[in-house]
Formats: C-alpha cells, sequence, structure tokens
C-alpha cells in the first residue's frame, strides 16, 4: 500500500450520509418491491397506477411528467397495466387526438391494497426506531428533500 493511501478509505465512504441514505433507501425499495409482487405489481407499475388514480385521466406525456420518467417507458407500463385490467385508455376529453388513461374499479381495489403492502414494507423497514425517532427521521429526511436551509 502506498503511503498515500488512507487504510480506512471504505470506511470513510460508508460513514458518509450519502452513502447511509442510499444503502437505506435500496433497502427500503427492496421491501416494498417485495411487497407489491404479492399484487403483481412492480415499483414503476404502481407509481403509474398511483398517479393515474390520484390525478387521471392523464395524457401519456402527462404521466411522464408527473413521474420523471423516460415515455418509452411509461407506454409499456401502461401496456402492462392495461393488460391486468387496472388502467384502460380512452380518447382525452381535452385532445380527442391523443388517449387519456385512467385507473379501473380493479386498479383503485389494488392500489388500495398496495397501499397497505408499501405501508407494512415500511414499517418494517423503520421497525428498530421508536414512534419519536420515527417522526424526527420523517421531518429531517423531508427537510433533506426538499434542501431546507432553516431550521
Amino acid at each position: 500500500m502506498a503511503d498515500s493511501e488512507d487504510p480506512r478509505a471504505l470506511q470513510h465512504i460508508q460513514s458518509l450520509p450519502s452513502w447511509l441514505t442510499g444503502r437505506v433507501a435500496a433497502r427500503g425499495r427492496e421491501l416494498v418491491a417485495r411487497a407489491l409482487a404479492e399484487e403483481g405489481l412492480r415499483l414503476s407499475q404502481h407509481a403509474v397506477l398511483a398517479a393515474v388514480a390520484e390525478h387521471g385521466p392523464l395524457a401519456q406525456a402527462e404521466v411522464v411528467r408527473r413521474l420523471d420518467i423516460d415515455a418509452k417507458d411509461v407506454v409499456g407500463l401502461i401496456n402492462e397495466l392495461q393488460d391486468k385490467g387496472l388502467v384502460q385508455r380512452r380518447p382525452d376529453p381535452r385532445d380527442r387526438r391523443k388517449n387519456a388513461v385512467s385507473a379501473t374499479p380493479a386498479g383503485l381495489t389494488c392500489l388500495r391494497r398496495c397501499s397497505a403492502l408499501a405501508d407494512e414494507a415500511n414499517q418494517q423497514l423503520l421497525a428498530p426506531l421508536s414512534v419519536t425517532e420515527r417522526e424526527l427521521l420523517m421531518t429531517l429526511l423531508a427537510r433533506l428533500h426538499r434542501g431546507d436551509q432553516d431550521q
């Protein structure tokens, strides 16, 4: 090992907030993905279903904007959800040249079950923390997400 190399370089990296939050996020995604698989959905499908249920009917381009995902991926995700009977495409009332996507009754039922499963997965993720610690963590994460400078 060269004199200039720090033998604790990996330890340093693994102590960084960016590394730790990334690892926690990956664990959370894994837990939620596993839970959603019980309903036969992937995370990305769940996000599209949630977007059209909450804001629909939506044009595909609006789904792309709301979720910030690639347009080519959205078409495939909507096709998969439509094949499962969870969403439907109909002519967009604002622009008949386009289709608008909305959740079906089966999609809304599936979304409710997925929400409960995601909540359970997040409870599992936060299980090592007390209720007070969970509330503080959520407050701090929200501040970091917004980029707030003030306390």
